[in-house]
């Protein structure tokens, strides 16, 4: 189906000094909402950080605002037709790192970072001896795509990837490193960090997954599912030439690029479900989550004990059975 083509996504980032980040964040708020715009956007110290959605009006009047703003000029757009908002809301906030590594020394990707590819010279690379392709997202956003034959860093948070890269470094020593992520922000510090490491040879994909997929000659070769973003979407299209799914429901294995939020609000693990099985495990990643006394399936439904207990007794029957 063709989208109306109203509306406009906007991602975006700019490493950049800002002297005075906190006020920054409260007048970029007040002309975000005096524009309409919905979305979420990170200011720190070391520059910005975004996605927008909006009218093509909108979106276009951001673009020119930011264009004479004499902090984020010359500012580079990976840009979605939408057919409406894909935020509930706008939100600026302040934050101490546009991505949070939490490092000791910082890395300002300005002064250190990898090789920048081409999605052509990515697509090249790739296929090349003696080359790993390290996925710098979280664990949820890999298992429902990723480039094929990349490594899944077992991670939750980004902040956890650079210890698992020093526990795992045998696998990656002496190779050419290729590493990529969903727009490129991360990848500038990550790729700089790993240059610090000791790493030579350090290359990431210019412009993250979003841009490769809308390159019209690679065409996201290469690319296997779908691409996870932070909106109400949920992921996107990346591949153009075949359509392969990755993604497992995680409750039978059978192929499924729908992800639900654990029902335990202590929990919220990101779950890949169809929505047959969401409604018959109560929508929890676990027996412990499923009797938690705050589980939100539970309140939303409107369940009663003795649907539940029901509803218990009919998962424990299929487990004793296998």
């Amino acid at each position: 189906m063709k989208l109306s083509q109203e509306y406009k996504v906007l991602l975006y980032y700019k490493y950049v000094d800002i002297e005075n980040p906190e006020e920054v964040t409260q007048e970029h708020l007040n002309f975000c909402k005096d524009l309409g715009l919905k979305g979420r956007i990170l200011i720190a110290n070391e520059g910005i950080n975004g996605t927008v959605s909006g009218t093509v009006e909108q979106t276009d009047a951001y673009m020119a605002y930011m264009e004479t703003h004499p902090l984020f000029s010359n500012m580079i757009y990976k840009i979605d037709e939408a057919s409406e908002h894909v935020f509930p809301r706008m939100r600026v906030r302040y934050r101490p790192e546009l991505v949070t590594l939490r490092l000791e020394d910082d890395i300002d990707p300005r002064v250190k970072t990898g090789k920048h590819l081409t999605p052509k010279e990515w697509l090249e690379a790739m296929q090349q001896e003696d080359t790993v392709i390290i996925d710098a997202r979280n664990d949820y956003e890999f298992d429902l795509g990723h480039f094929r034959g990349s490594v899944r860093p077992d991670i939750n948070t980004f902040k956890e990837l650079p210890d698992w890269i020093r526990n795992n470094k045998d696998q990656f020593e002496g190779k050419k490193i290729l590493t990529y992520c969903t727009g490129g922000v991360r990848c500038e510090k990550f790729s700089g960090w790993l240059l610090e490491e000791g790493f030579e040879d350090v290359s990431q994909l210019d412009g993250g997954i979003v841009t490769y997929g809308k390159d019209p000659e690679v065409q996201g070769e290469l690319w296997d599912g779908q691409c996870y973003v932070f909106d109400e979407r949920i992921s996107v299209p990346i591949n153009q030439k075949e359509t392969v799914v990755v993604g497992k429901d995680y409750f039978s294995g059978e192929p499924c690029e729908r992800y639900v939020n654990c029902a335990n609000p202590e929990c919220n693990k990101k779950i890949l479900t169809s929505e047959e099985n969401e409604h018959k495990y109560l929508r929890s990643c676990t027996h412990v989550c499923r009797v938690h006394p705050r589980n939100r399936y539970i309140v939303e439904h409107d369940l009663t004990e003795e649907e539940v207990n029901r509803r218990m007794d009919v998962i424990q029957a299929e487990v004793t059975a296998k």
